[in-house]
């Protein structure tokens, strides 16, 4: 069989177009932009806000809010100014725990607190007010964890705790203090 011009040019013109669009698809093609190129701004804000977890009750466990938060698409990461977080469960004080910066991991269940951190235990039926405070906290949310590798001070009536690094296992009531512990107890009154 032989191949003639008018047979050969329509399937050189389709195989010419074909070539001509596949180069045109990756030369068109938007590629990244290298990381030390991409700009870190927020693709949304918000301004005072609040997330709630409640119980099969209706009533509210935990909440927490800021004076602002944004999020940052190009490493996702989500910054907070003026972190609160407040927890009251069934049968237990209530905390509260502040700082001056935070930082939410990309599934919110984990919060990390920066400057100024100040957690407060209420008083309750024979507890006396308890006090920590510290320049940087981790917050686990899921597990009632907090913990810390910063120096922190914890102070419950007449008692005060120094040391550097801190686990706070608030399920458990068990707090562990890691190195360069020092204590002052002041005496009961009669």
């Amino acid at each position: 069989m032989r191949l003639s011009t008018t047979r050969l040019f329509p399937l050189a013109l389709m195989t010419s177009l074909a070539l001509l669009t596949f180069w045109l698809e990756r030369t068109v093609r938007e590629e990244p932009a290298p990381a030390a190129q991409r700009t870190h701004y927020p693709d949304y804000v918000i301004e005072r806000f609040t997330i709630t977890d409640y119980n099969r009750a209706g009533a509210a466990e935990k909440s927490l809010s800021a004076a602002r938060m944004a999020h940052f698409p190009d490493d996702d990461s989500t910054e907070m100014q003026a972190p609160r977080v407040l927890q009251s469960m069934p049968g237990q004080p209530r905390l509260a725990l502040s700082a001056d910066r935070g930082t939410l991991s990309q599934d919110g269940e984990e919060v990390f607190l920066y400057d100024n951190v100040l957690l407060v235990r209420e008083a309750a039926a024979g507890l006396a007010e308890a006090r920590m405070q510290t320049s940087f906290l981790h917050v686990v949310r899921a597990r009632a964890l907090v913990r810390t590798d910063r120096e922190v001070r914890i102070s419950e009536g007449g008692r005060t705790l120094v040391g550097r690094g801190m686990e706070y296992d608030n399920e458990a009531r068990q707090i562990s203090l890691h190195a360069q512990v020092r204590g002052s107890f002041e005496a009961k009154q009669p």
